[in-house]
């Protein structure tokens, strides 16, 4: 077998205009006060993969043109639409306010598994990912339409706050893309 890898002018990128022009899927992403930088660009960068319709910062969540984000982001801050609340309980009327249901990502007592959450057409959806310590904020949980864990085995029951937003959004990606 003669594999090799691909070259940058053979996966065909398409531009920036290209891209923010196309119809993304149905769903946000919200980051509840995630403080590294390093995972807000792998937020962006995953979300210019996999068609997200925008991200919502909250709280202390380094925002672009941060040094850090910017470097992971490689470019996706400018192709992925974003905004910034201080507030998520304004955020949460929002959202509210906008027919989106609240989607925390959280292991909780109701929790379904990932695997088991089917998006419904038509509907629009926010998944919210929290802080690295502390998890999803209790506003959300509170707040909450549904909560999905990813279904894990191992000592620690727990993923980076940036890989978990990956495989969520992995799974929304192919939910919804034959839609």
């Amino acid at each position: 077998m003669d594999i090799e890898k691909l070259s940058l002018g053979a996966l065909k990128r398409m531009s920036i205009e290209d891209y923010k022009s196309i119809k993304k899927l149905d769903y946000d992403i919200v980051v509840d006060n995630v403080r590294s930088g390093q995972n807000i660009g792998s937020f962006f960068r995953t979300a210019d993969a996999f068609a997200a319709n925008k991200i919502y910062l909250s709280g202390i969540s380094p925002l672009p043109p941060n040094k850090e984000v910017l470097k992971t982001a490689l470019g996706a801050t400018e192709s992925v639409m974003w905004t910034h609340f201080e507030d998520n309980e304004r955020l949460i009327g929002y959202l509210q306010e906008n027919n989106i249901k609240i989607i925390v990502v959280e292991q909780t007592n109701q929790s379904i598994k990932l695997n088991d959450f089917i998006p419904e057409v038509g509907l629009k959806y926010a998944l919210v990912f929290g802080n690295e310590v502390d998890g999803v904020s209790d506003v959300f949980i509170k707040n909450a339409d549904l909560c999905v864990e990813i279904p894990q085995i191992g000592t620690k029951h727990s993923l980076n706050v940036s890989v978990c937003a990956g495989i969520v959004m992995w799974h929304m990606y192919n939910c919804l893309k034959a839609i």
